[in-house]
């Protein structure tokens, strides 16, 4: 057809620069960007975290870990500092190295009993987690690159995460010149197994969104799509990334190389189970600076499944540094941290 076309009248510039830029505005519309910077990472004040300690019997798992053998990989996070619980939910300073025990909210049911991930063979017993450290609240900004049929193009992205200590909110916004904005964004508690979201959004023309249904143990989606059951540590496509790095902060040295991690994830029209294999730390070289990385990826289980890889900076209590999507056709999406504000 553009053949065809050219045989006909040449193709005006300003119609060939509109057909670029919607075509790169639909790759960022098909896949979920997520992943941010102190001038200098190296030199950053620690960041103020929140441990939540499990007093109590062993709870219900929120995901099943199947650890392959490895030499046991040293911590590199620091001792994590607590955050004092707020009353609201404000752009207000936390103090550091104030401990507080967990939340547990009466108004949340049991959740049913975590999913069982199928195997050919049996596998080790799973490490049971006994704290999350929860990062304190930051503002994360982001470079994204993306490549779409060979050609390069360039937006911009920022993470809002927040919490008062009971409940948070994380937002992340793509945007690019000419474009809408697109937004996510996940609300909920923070529990002593980590998050429990409560509404997870996603927003670009229009706006669909999932909701956690807790007493009725679902989750329904607004685009009428069948309902799904909510399981133990069930997250959705933002807070996945968050519980991720609370997850390991708290013990790191459970999480070696060829550590599996499976975890209940649902969009804004279904949900699946996300399984992450730990690959072991990298230097990187972003936007933002040199830092180590501890690098997870989500490998595609199904036909037209998106291949994530995380990175997660120890040095910045675990927050998601790097975030590259790529589609089974080979386009993708790379969001790289390139600053941090603190509160």
């Amino acid at each position: 057809m553009n053949g065809a076309r050219a045989n006909r009248t040449p193709v005006k510039p300003l119609l060939a620069l509109a057909a670029v830029v919607l075509a790169a505005h639909a790759l960022l519309l098909r896949v979920s960007p997520a992943s941010v910077q102190p001038p200098d990472p190296l030199h950053a004040r620690p960041l103020a975290t929140r441990t939540i300690a499990i007093t109590a019997a062993p709870v219900a798992l929120p995901a099943v870990f199947h650890p392959a053998p490895a030499p046991r990989r040293e911590s590199s996070v620091r001792p994590a500092a607590a955050v004092r619980p707020r009353q609201q939910l404000a752009d207000t300073h936390v103090p550091e190295q104030q401990a507080t025990t967990a939340p547990a909210p009466a108004d949340l049911p049991p959740a049913p009993a975590a999913e069982v991930v199928a195997a050919a063979l049996p596998q080790p017993a799973a490490p049971q987690p006994t704290a999350f450290v929860i990062a304190a609240p930051m503002r994360l900004q982001y470079k994204v690159e993306a490549q779409l049929r060979g050609q390069s193009w360039q937006a911009a992205s920022e993470l809002v995460w927040r919490h008062d200590g009971d409940s948070y909110e994380a937002k992340l916004e793509v945007s690019a010149p000419l474009l809408p904005t697109r937004t996510q964004r996940s609300t909920g508690r923070i529990t002593a197994e980590g998050l429990a979201p409560l509404r997870f959004s996603d927003k670009g023309r229009s706006e669909e969104a999932a909701h956690f249904e807790r007493d009725k143990g679902k989750v329904s989606f607004s685009s009428n799509r069948p309902d799904a059951p909510l399981l133990a540590g069930a997250q959705d496509r933002l807070s996945v990334l968050l519980q991720l790095g609370a997850m390991i902060a708290g013990e790191p040295q459970k999480f070696p190389p060829a550590t599996t991690i499976s975890i209940p994830t649902a969009g804004t029209r279904e949900a699946e189970p996300w399984l992450f294999t730990v690959e072991g730390d990298e230097e990187l070289t972003l936007p933002g600076g040199k830092l180590t990385a501890l690098k997870l990826t989500r490998s595609p289980r199904k036909e037209f499944d998106l291949k994530v890889e995380l990175w997660l900076a120890p040095g910045m209590d675990y927050a998601p540094v790097r975030l590259r999507l790529t589609q089974p056709n080979g386009d993708s999406v790379d969001q790289q941290w390139a600053s941090t504000d603190r509160g």
